[in-house]
């Protein structure tokens, strides 16, 4: 998959130079996954990295295997307990199993932490290679990079061939013509159209200060969510340990009562 998109971007780029009559298209190319694996600050990172996944692994099994500990004893001692205590024991269970599963699931999940520390572990590699390709194509006068490797295929391109404004801006003005329905809407419109790219860029630098504003109060606003999100995490952490010392100390009390019992039948006995 990755290779055909590799050879379609470059197929594409190639197409330019079939329309372009000032000069021919300069191509060049990486293999990124090449040059990560040369680079030994990234093996060390991965090395470290991979260890860590070992013992998230090892706390992960041993998390599960204490929900099965717990539910095999349960099993053992059912015809000991009260229905009451059943229930209780269940519930424990239950709760730890979740406990279980919400670790596995926020170290190894889609938003987990070994994809967030792995995307971590490439990024100063992929900047120093980004930099480092716009330099080298700068230098060699080379109008598009690909990485050969990665679903991206572009990774840098010369701007006098971004005709990202001009598509847009032909967009919005078919949109536009098509919902015209008076004289001075049509006027008005004709007026828009005959503006430069350049008076299109000025208007438009301003109204992406208008929404640079709105992004900020915006983000103000999040902080405060956040703020008050991580309080209530907080409280939440505080209350589920209250409740691992409640049932700890049931444990205790249960074993106790348990024990005596033992004791009390085989003194009968």
């Amino acid at each position: 998959m990755k290779k055909r998109i590799f050879f379609i971007a470059l197929i594409t780029a190639l197409g330019f130079s079939s329309v372009t009559a000032q000069k021919s298209i300069r191509l060049g190319y990486i293999d990124m996954e090449y040059i990560l694996e040369n680079v030994p600050e990234y093996q060390e990172a991965s090395r470290q990295l991979d260890s860590r996944v070992q013992e998230w692994k090892m706390e992960a099994e041993a998390k599960m295997q204490k929900v099965k500990d717990m539910r095999t004893r349960l099993d053992n001692e059912r015809a000991l307990l009260t229905k009451e205590l059943i229930e209780e024991r269940e519930g424990e269970i239950a709760y730890m199993e979740q406990q279980a599963l919400e670790y596995q699931q926020n170290r190894f999940g889609p938003n987990g932490d070994y994809m967030i520390q792995k995307k971590q572990l490439v990024r100063p590699i992929q900047d120093q290679v980004f930099t480092a390709v716009q330099q080298i194509a700068e230098n060699r006068n080379l109008d598009f990079v690909f990485d050969r490797t990665a679903d991206i295929g572009i990774i840098y391109a010369d701007q006098q061939y971004d005709v990202s404004e001009t598509v847009l801006r032909t967009i919005k003005r078919t949109a536009n013509r098509e919902q015209l329905e008076n004289k001075d809407e049509i006027k008005e419109f004709e007026q828009e159209e005959n503006r430069t790219v350049e008076q299109d860029k000025e208007i438009t630098e301003r109204e992406a200060l208008v929404e640079e504003r709105k992004s900020e109060r915006e983000a103000i606003l999040e902080q405060k969510k956040r703020e008050r999100d991580s309080l209530k995490a907080a409280r939440q952490k505080e209350f589920e340990e209250r409740r691992a010392q409640i049932l700890a100390e049931r444990e205790r009390k249960r074993d106790s009562i348990l024990k005596s019992r033992e004791k009390k039948n085989d003194t009968i006995n």
